[in-house]
């Protein structure tokens, strides 16, 4: 027989190395020389036998010309939770033992769901499989990832058996080992207690999925440090985190300004989400965006997280509609979360251009004011104050002075959203409300806030100001005198039906103030009428 053959190759396969092949060639009754130069190969393939690791990378990188990131990147961020719990003063010997993301189905089919990998194991391992476990050895700082030992099969449907030593060069980790040898591996290195994840976040109000294997009752655990500690440390980036959330905010704004020139009245507000996908991915290797794509155009401006699955983007662009794409692309896990605002045919009108500016001039306070020691929600009210500046200036706001706008909460009417949150491995990434931290403020509009933190440098942030026209807050509004009396409604009426603005940047905290992120996009009206004049004729 041909070392190929099913039955032998089935009875090697589980077994690594240069061995595999060895014990196959000893034994020359089932070894063909002749007949079985292919099947060797084929062999040694499937097996992991004699592979050469040298082409094997360190590093992630989606194709030639996409960003290079680092194990070290994933290294640091072990080291950093390392360090912050034995600052905390945790029990020598912890161990944090993290369960990876599962390969899903949908519903009841055999359909795999696209896997993406769970942020916390991402921001500590970088792998990008599913099924994996991982532990980490708090004080010698040691890596350990399990992997499933998957069936011969794989081979056939889902391509080559890798093996744990391809793993361990793969991702710069310590030791690689099967899942079937976890329980083993962990009882010889004899921890004092496993720390594991436990808690819940503040946006979804999800409970984290603590992982447990069998044999884990052999063990102490631990379920009340690691969750606190390790969200703590997603909210300040390292230079290396920085440098991927510059790429992903650089492809996102090109891919933007794709849209803006193919985007006219006339086409469909699904093409804009298609072009924008399509550019990142071929342009940047970003096989995802890092949330559902919002491409809303005219009244729909004012429909927050447009274009869910009962409102798809599916509109038609008439000409005088502003459009609204809040669009953010995602490599290895991080993403962008930029929004751009801007007229389908290309030019402003005079209340557009208004409403357009306002946004824009909140946007900008904000971003000049930001700066370590600064306060989140002061900065949430400096945005409403501009914007009910600026409606008081034009006659839209009318009756009482800024001071009773702002106790009445007028802000909350045109900006019924927070301000911005952090951005990172999730959209709306960790750390908005921590033990230790300010609490959220239960106030109309601010309550929508997703931190209210003190700004520390390294914190990655969206500024995203908003000014909107939606229906069902106007009414409510209309029916709460206290409110009311303050708006100019034979004015509001001409803007309603226009939808919104939101004009959404990415920025990083540095040590006096922060850095533009978002940098390659028209902001200014002048800079979007004369980029989208380029592409109209």
């Amino acid at each position: 027989k041909c070392v190929c053959s099913r039955n032998y190759v089935s009875q090697y396969l589980s077994r690594e190395g240069a061995d595999c092949l060895s014990a196959a060639k000893s034994q020359g009754k089932l070894y063909n020389k002749k007949k079985c130069d292919s099947a060797e190969r084929h062999f040694v393939n499937k097996c992991g036998a004699e592979r050469n690791l040298d082409d094997v990378p360190d590093y992630y990188q989606m194709g030639p010309g996409t960003l290079k990131i680092p194990n070290s990147l994933f290294k640091n961020n072990r080291d950093k939770i390392c360090k912050r719990l034995a600052d905390a003063g945790v029990t020598e010997n912890s161990v944090i033992f993290l369960k990876g993301g599962v390969q899903e189905q949908q519903y009841d089919t055999d359909r795999d769901i696209e896997f993406q990998q769970e942020s916390y194991f991402m921001y500590l391992f970088g792998v990008m499989e599913a099924d994996f476990y991982g532990a980490l050895d708090v004080d010698s700082k040691s890596s350990i990832l399990f992997m499933p030992r998957l069936p011969d099969s794989y081979a056939v449907w889902m391509g080559e058996l890798k093996t744990p030593e391809y793993f361990k060069k793969r991702y710069s980790v310590d030791h690689v080992f099967y899942i079937d040898e976890m329980k083993d591996q962990l009882e010889k290195l004899n921890p004092s207690q496993l720390l594991l994840m436990n808690g819940v976040n503040s946006d979804s109000k999800a409970s984290f999925d603590t992982p447990t294997f069998e044999g884990i009752e052999n063990f102490k655990v631990n379920t009340d440090i690691l969750y606190d500690h390790l969200a703590e440390c997603r909210v300040i980036k390292s230079d290396e985190e920085i440098e991927v959330m510059r790429y992903v905010n650089r492809i996102s704004g090109e891919a933007h300004k794709e849209v803006m020139k193919m985007m006219k009245p006339g086409h469909m507000e699904y093409e804009g989400e298609a072009t924008f996908k399509h550019y990142s991915y071929m342009k940047g290797g970003m096989r995802f965006v890092g949330y559902t794509c919002i491409c809303a155009s005219g009244e729909n401006n004012a429909v927050l997280h447009y274009g869910h699955a009962g409102e798809p983007n599916d509109k038609l662009v008439k000409d005088g509609d502003l459009l609204l794409f809040d669009m953010g692309s995602e490599y290895a896990g991080y993403t962008a979360d930029v929004t751009l605002s801007y007229p389908a045919n290309g030019k402003f009108t005079e209340k557009q251009k208004f409403v357009y500016q306002t946004c824009l001039d909140a946007n900008l306070k904000v971003q000049s004011e930001l700066k370590p020691g600064v306060s989140w929600t002061d900065m949430h009210r400096l945005a409403e104050e501009v914007i009910i500046k600026k409606f008081m200036e034009k006659g839209l706001l009318h009756n009482g002075t800024l001071e009773d706008m702002k106790k009445a909460h007028l802000g909350a009417i045109f900006m019924p959203h927070g301000l911005g949150h952090l951005i990172g491995l999730d959209v709306h990434d960790v750390g908005g409300y921590l033990p230790g931290k300010p609490d959220r403020v239960l106030e109309p509009g601010i309550k929508y806030l997703r931190t209210a933190r003190i700004l520390q440098k390294g914190m990655v942030l969206t500024v995203e100001p908003g000014v909107y026209f939606n229906d069902a807050l106007l009414e409510a509004a209309g029916r709460d005198q206290n409110v009311a009396k303050y708006i100019n409604w034979d004015a509001i009426k001409d803007y309603r039906g226009m939808g919104g603005v939101r004009i959404e940047d990415g920025v990083v905290i540095t040590e006096s103030g922060c850095e533009l992120l978002s940098n390659n996009v028209p902001r200014t009206v002048k800079d979007i009428e004369d980029f989208m004049a380029q592409y109209r004729p």
